[in-house]
């Protein structure tokens, strides 16, 4: 799922880099809205880390039943899933895979971002033990501070899940190191 002020587009070069045997099927859905200084979002910010209810919770509510339905279209179950992103995009990953009553996901990645706190949303990272995840975040990141990537680690890492994570002295974007530790996670997660 693309960052803040991108579109559907954005990360699907990242497609064959993730999966060079070009065996998965890559979902790159778009932010269902559309606010300045431009591009798709998921939700309004108002403050880092804690995203705007009122446009958060009906895009997690869209954005799970978009996946389900394309995940039953195509026949494949939540367990050979990952849910990627970058920003906002993985933000929206980490809600989806670790929300209360979701699914659980075969892996998460997650590119610079940070669990959200948000009024009506429930976090149950408790009733995923062992699920992979991937965060890398840039420890130059003037947007969402590296002290994002540091708290989501304790706090899955406490929960049981297995974490791998990685900084890079980037600023907001996807070094190549954090592409590399994704594909060896995916590739555990999936065979």
């Amino acid at each position: 799922m693309h960052g803040r002020g991108a579109d559907a587009g954005d990360l699907e070069p990242l497609l064959p880099l993730l999966d060079p045997d070009r065996r998965l099927l890559g979902i790159f859905p778009r932010g269902p809205l559309a606010l300045p200084p431009g591009g798709r979002h998921w939700y309004i910010v108002r403050e880092i880390g804690f995203p705007d209810a009122g446009t958060f919770l009906p895009t997690y509510t869209e954005l799970g039943t978009y996946l389900d339905g394309v995940l039953a279209e195509h026949g494949l179950g939540w367990d050979r899933t990952a849910l990627a992103g970058f920003s906002q995009g993985a933000v929206m990953s980490y809600a989806l895979g670790l929300g209360a009553g979701r699914p659980r996901p075969a892996a998460i990645l997650a590119f610079s971002a940070f669990i959200p706190t948000v009024e009506g949303y429930e976090l149950d990272p408790e009733s995923r033990p062992g699920l992979p995840v991937a965060i890398a975040h840039g420890t130059h990141d003037p947007i969402i501070s590296v002290e994002f990537g540091r708290q989501a680690t304790a706090l899955l890492e406490e929960a049981g899940l297995a974490v791998s994570y990685r900084e890079d002295p980037v600023a907001h974007t996807i070094a190549p190191g954090g592409i590399a530790q994704a594909l060896t996670v995916l590739a555990d997660a999936l065979g």
